[in-house]
């Protein structure tokens, strides 16, 4: 569902889907949040939620939101602003910064969801993002997570919700054995 001023208002399914995987009662960490579609649907269902985003006007609809810890930082040019092993989830939806793959991963307490999706090489022919510095390569996100999560799920698809798009998303678990 998008909303009158073109942002994304109903959390994606892909993260509804595996949030069950989240500890009921753990952090998450909801990175590129915009408005914060995810911040508020984890809040809701009762986690604490971290959202960050560089974009000021938009973290400024989460300010009151409860449960939800709004911080306005460029990522791609910041120092990384959390501790690892924080957070029972992270969710990351259509944003893409390579640079962010390690903090991202060494964010997951043990036991720790990643959930993941955004463009792929192919979309171009379907619309923006068209640049491939913001397309994943085929299995990127796969080589992202080798030897250091778990993989529940992965997709390379297209898609047509909510519009026709190239896509790539993952769910994976950190072990909760670090031995």
């Amino acid at each position: 569902m998008v909303e009158a001023h073109g942002h994304l208002e109903s959390p994606s399914a892909w993260v509804t889907r595996w949030a069950y995987l989240i500890s009921s009662e753990g952090r998450v960490l909801d990175v590129a949040s915009g408005h914060g579609r995810h911040a508020r649907w984890f809040a809701a269902r009762g986690h604490v939620v971290d959202a960050v985003d560089r974009n000021a006007s938009a973290l400024a609809s989460l300010a009151d939101v409860a449960h939800v810890t709004p911080l306005c930082s460029d990522l791609e040019t910041a120092a990384w602003p959390y501790a690892p092993g924080t957070y029972a989830g992270v969710v990351v939806a259509n944003y893409l910064h390579r640079a962010l793959f390690p903090h991202l991963i060494d964010a997951l307490a043990p036991g720790g969801v990643l959930i993941y999706e955004t463009f792929a090489w192919g979309n171009e022919r379907y619309g923006r993002p068209s640049n491939p510095d913001f397309l994943l390569k085929p299995g990127e996100l796969l080589e992202v997570v080798r030897g250091k999560l778990f993989v529940h799920s992965y997709e390379d698809l297209l898609v047509d919700e909510p519009r026709t798009a190239r896509v790539q998303r993952i769910c994976a678990v950190r072990a909760t054995n670090t031995a």
